[in-house]
C-alpha cells in the first residue's frame, strides 16, 4: 500500500528510531492512564474526594513537566538515546513503589516521583525522530509515533478492566500498576540499537561539544515568541484532553451509573477513536499542513464534546459517539511533534520542544484537579465541559499565531548567532519538497 511507502523507503536506522520512540510512547501512555482507571476503585477503598483524587493526577502532571524540561536541557547537552533510556528505568521504578503504596498520601508522593519520568519520553523522543526521518515524512512519522497513546490507552482500559473484574479489588489495581514492568524491559531492549541522530552528532562536532542549553534558553529573545506560543497551544489541547480522560471513568460510574465492564468498553471505543484520529491527522499533517489540520481538530472537538457530554444518551450510544470524540480530541496530538521540532535550532530544541510542552502540559494538568473542585458546584459534567471548551479556545488562539512549519530542514533553523533575524525566517515555512 502506497500508505507505508514511507516506512519501506525509510533506512533501518530510520525504522529502529520509530519503534523506539513508539513502543515508548505506548508505554508512558499506559502507566499514566492506569491511574485514571483505577480511580474510582482506590476512591472506594481509601475514601477520599474527587478533588482529593484530581489532585493525585495533577500532581504526577506537574512534576512531569519539572522532569521534562529538566530533560530536555539534557538531552541537548548528553544526547536523546541515553536520556530516554532513563526516563524508561525511572518510571518504571515509580510504577513498582506505586503498586506498593499503602494510603492516598503514599500514593500521591509516588507518583508525583514517577512524573518526572514521564516528562521525557515526548520531547525528547519527539526530536530524536524528527532528526532521523525525512522531512517529507516528518508528519507522517512523528504522527504515528504519537498514535502510541492511543494503544497504551487501550491497554490500560483492557488491562485494568480485566484485572478489576476477576481480581480482589485489594490486589487487583497493585497488579495494574506492576505489569508495565513487562513492556519496559522490551522497550530498553528496542532502544540499546538505536544511535544518536547524525543531525545533532554534527551539531556537537561544529561546536566543539560546548554546552549551549540551558533552562534560559528557551526563553532567548530568537525564540520566546515560538516557545510561548507553543505552550499555549499545549496548554489548551492537554487542558481539554486531560478534563474529559482523566474523568471519563469517574463520571461515567457516577454521574452515567455505567458499570466497571462498560466503562471499560467506552474507553477502548475512544481510544480507539484516538488511534484513528492520529492517523489520519499523520498523513494530513504532511499533505495539508500543520496548522490548518489542527485548527479543523480543534473545532470538530469543541462540538462533538459538547455532544458527548451535555446531551442525555443511552450507554449505546455513548459507546458510539466516544469513536469520533476520540478521533477529535485526541487525533490533534499527532501535529504537536512536527510542528514544535520545526520551531527551533538544534543546539536547543529539545530544550524548547521540552519547555513548551511541559510549561502547556502543567498548566492543562491544573484542570484535572480544577475540574473535580469545580464539579461540587455545577456538577461533573458541567466542570468536564467548561474545561474543556476554555482548553480548545486557547488552543485556537495559539494556532492563529503560530506559523506554518511543514517540511522545514531542521538544519537550516537559524540560531542567535545567524547574522539575520530568526523572525524574518519564521515567517517564511518552506514547502514541502517531495
Amino acid at each position: 500500500m502506497k500508505v507505508f511507502d514511507w516506512y519501506r523507503a525509510a533506512a533501518p536506522a530510520e525504522r529502529r528510531t520509530f519503534w523506539g520512540c513508539f513502543s515508548g510512547w505506548t508505554l508512558d501512555s499506559f502507566d499514566n492512564q492506569v491511574l485514571a482507571f483505577l480511580l474510582p476503585t482506590l476512591m472506594a477503598a481509601w475514601h477520599f474526594s474527587r478533588t482529593e483524587a484530581g489532585l493525585i493526577a495533577t500532581s504526577s502532571l506537574l512534576a512531569a513537566a519539572i522532569g521534562g524540561w529538566v530533560s530536555g536541557i539534557l538531552s541537548d547537552r548528553h544526547g536523546r538515546v541515553r536520556v530516554l533510556t532513563g526516563s524508561i528505568i525511572w518510571f518504571t521504578a515509580f510504577s513498582i513503589f506505586a503498586g506498593l503504596a499503602n494510603s492516598y498520601h503514599q500514593l500521591l508522593v509516588v507518583r508525583a516521583l514517577q512524573g518526572l519520568g514521564f516528562g521525557a519520553e515526548w520531547a525528547v523522543g519527539a526530536a530524536l525522530m524528527a532528526e532521523v526521518i525525512n522531512p517529507a515524512h516528518r508528519g507522517k512519522a512523528l504522527g504515528l509515533v504519537q498514535s502510541g497513546f492511543s494503544v497504551g490507552w487501550a491497554l490500560a482500559a483492557v488491562i485494568t478492566g480485566v484485572l478489576v473484574a476477576y481480581l480482589p479489588s485489594s490486589i487487583a489495581w497493585r497488579s495494574a500498576f506492576w505489569v508495565g514492568v513487562i513492556p519496559a524491559l522490551v522497550v530498553l531492549l528496542i532502544r540499546r540499537y538505536i544511535p544518536e541522530p547524525e543531525l545533532f552528532r554534527e551539531m556537537k562536532k561544529a561546536t566543539g561539544g560546548a554546552t549551549v542549553a540551558t533552562w534560559r534558553s528557551s526563553l532567548r529573545k530568537d525564540v520566546r515568541r515560538s516557545s510561548l506560543l507553543a505552550a499555549l497551544l499545549v496548554t489548551g489541547l492537554q487542558g481539554s484532553s486531560y478534563a474529559i480522560m482523566i474523568w471519563l471513568p469517574t463520571m461515567l460510574v457516577q454521574v452515567r451509573h455505567l458499570p466497571a465492564s462498560s466503562v471499560a468498553v467506552m474507553a477502548a471505543m475512544m481510544s480507539v477513536g484516538s488511534f484513528i484520529g492520529q492517523v489520519s491527522f499523520a498523513y494530513l499533517n504532511d499533505s495539508l499542513g500543520r496548522r490548518i489540520t489542527a485548527i479543523a481538530f480543534c473545532l470538530c472537538s469543541v462540538f462533538l464534546t459538547g455532544l458527548y457530554l451535555l446531551i442525555p444518551m443511552d450507554a449505546w450510544l455513548l459507546a458510539i459517539l466516544g469513536l469520533p470524540v476520540g478521533i477529535s480530541i485526541n487525533g490533534s496530538f499527532a501535529g504537536i511533534g512536527p510542528m514544535l521540532s520545526e520551531l527551533f535550532p538544534t543546539q536547543i530544541r529539545t530544550t524548547c520542544m521540552g519547555f513548551s510542552y511541559n510549561v502547556g502540559k502543567s498548566l492543562g494538568a491544573l484542570s484535572v484537579a480544577l475540574v473535580g473542585a469545580v464539579a461540587e458546584h455545577i456538577g461533573l459534567l458541567g466542570s468536564i465541559a467548561l474545561f474543556c471548551f476554555v482548553g480548545y479556545f486557547c488552543a485556537l488562539l495559539a494556532l492563529a499565531f503560530l506559523p506554518e512549519t511543514g517540511g522545514r530542514d531542521l538544519a537550516s533553523i537559524p540560531s542567535s548567532e545567524d547574522p539575520y533575524d530568526p523572525e524574518d525566517f519564521l515567517k517564511q515555512a518552506s514547502p514541502i519538497r517531495r
